[in-house]
């Protein structure tokens, strides 16, 4: 095909628009890829940082929010997961931006201004100029009523921005939820424009046409800065290469499962039947992780649910313990005890702990119990294995009779992560070398002339 016809059907392609402006300059305690980052974001005023974990998306968003708030009303809001609102306002006092933790819309005040999910409804969000959503793949998660009050509170804010280093890569709706929130395209379009309703499927879920995939990442690079890696932005990323990591299954023994009825074997999880396996396999998954946690060194043990919890707190009652059903400052408390070192065992879920918290101290862990769920697995192994983390990260798994299903499930997704990751990074790569192209230079080629009437009446 003609290149420039080729550049002619680019031009043509959804591309987002942009509404921010041209920042100031970047302080330096961000690295050259993250400058870029920022800039993008704001110049293009509602934009998506997915940064992969370590890479220092928190940075990005501080900065890009307080030159925002000083571009609009000087007031930028921070939404964020609870685990890491604490954690957040500590690295912003250290880098030296004003920023403070608010539980309600009285202790609003200029500067950056942070706040857990859970208390949306208690603030004025026309008060604030800019918002960000940090861990904002969490939109999939919400119930409709809440992913839409979401949407529909800031959309008509002219500065947004969402961040997260996974965005799902077999959940496609969780995309369309971040462009509506941005305010890009409306998730339905999205849909009609690049997927197709697999009816082959039993779930007929959503998938992206084939012939379309590069124009879907392409479109998304026109609003978001992607990558696992400096390189992918066309920097260098040679410090960011991550020590070894571990996976060790271990079987579990002592387990007490029985063939269901009519069956000679133990059968594979399934939605009806997991916590019936899971229950009677629980106290010896924990056994099992218990007794390699050992007694000096930091551990982190990942549960799936409360009882498997419970099993591992009563054979490890020195262990911190964070739950959901925790009053909100008991959580805080827990949380900060294993951070900081005052407490060497946490028990907690993926669900609960496993977004954004840094957790570089410790470098084993240990799964008493699974979920389906890619993502939570994504991210509770990456509280170590990231960015700053020293020494090989260990992750024990305690597998029962009749677990194996989780993990060929979790496999699967992981292998649809990176193939969606691969696509991303391509697309991004696309769209740095692409950057000069759609700016074209005009280039007179004709001499005009005034006419005799004009000439003669100027005189």
């Amino acid at each position: 095909m003609n290149p420039k016809y080729q550049d002619f059907l680019a031009r043509k392609a959804p591309r987002a628009q942009s509404s921010g402006f041209e920042p100031k300059s970047l302080p330096d305690h961000l690295f050259d890829f993250q400058k870029e980052c920022v800039s993008f974001c704001l110049r293009q005023g509602r934009a998506g940082v997915y940064l992969d974990t370590g890479l220092g998306k928190t940075r990005c968003q501080l900065e890009w929010a307080s030159q925002a708030a000083e571009q609009s009303n000087g007031k930028a809001l921070l939404l964020t997961p609870l685990a890491v609102a604490k954690q957040i306002e500590r690295e912003a006092r250290q880098l030296g931006y004003e920023a403070s933790v608010i539980r309600d819309h009285s202790e609003a005040r200029d500067g950056i201004n942070i706040c857990n999910y859970d208390r949306l409804d208690k603030l004025d969000v026309n008060e604030f100029g800019a918002v960000s959503l940090d861990e904002s793949s969490i939109l999939k998660s919400f119930n409709g009523k809440t992913c839409d009050a979401l949407i529909n509170s800031f959309a008509g804010h002219r500065f947004r921005l969402s961040a997260t280093a996974t965005p799902a890569p077999n959940d496609h709706m969780e995309l369309g939820n971040q462009a509506a929130f941005l305010g890009v395209m409306p998730a339905n379009e999205m849909l009609m424009r690049w997927f197709i309703n697999d009816t082959k499927e039993a779930s007929q879920q959503w998938r992206l046409k084939r012939h379309a995939a590069d124009d879907f990442w392409d479109w998304m690079a026109s609003w978001s800065r992607m990558a696992q890696s400096p390189e992918d932005l066309g920097f260098d990323g040679s410090r960011y290469i991550l020590p070894p990591l571990n996976i060790i299954r271990h079987k579990a023994a002592g387990s007490n499962v029985k063939p269901m009825e009519g069956s000679l074997f133990v059968s594979d999880l399934s939605a009806t039947n997991m916590h019936d396996i899971k229950r009677k396999t629980a106290t010896a998954r924990a056994e099992l992780i218990a007794s390699i946690a050992g007694d000096t060194d930091p551990f982190i043990v990942w549960t799936d649910t409360d009882y498997e919890a419970d099993a591992v707190k009563a054979i490890m009652p020195h262990a911190v313990e964070v739950r959901g059903s925790m009053r909100i400052e008991q959580k805080e408390e827990n949380l900060e005890a294993f951070a900081l070192g005052q407490a060497r065992v946490i028990i907690t879920k993926p669900s609960v702990a496993g977004f954004g918290l840094n957790w570089q101290h410790a470098h084993s862990m240990g799964f008493v119990g699974r979920s389906f769920s890619y993502e939570a697995w994504y991210q509770a192994v990456r509280r170590s294995w990231r960015f700053g983390q020293t020494k090989p990260v260990n992750v024990h798994i305690a597998v029962a009779e009749g677990e194996d299903q989780i993990g060929r499930v979790i496999d699967r997704k992981a292998a649809d992560h990176d193939t969606m990751r691969d696509a991303m990074t391509k697309a991004m790569r696309r769209a740095v070398n692409r950057a000069a192209a759609f700016k074209i230079t005009y280039n007179p080629t004709h001499t005009g002339r005034l006419p005799s009437w004009l000439k003669s009446s100027a005189v």
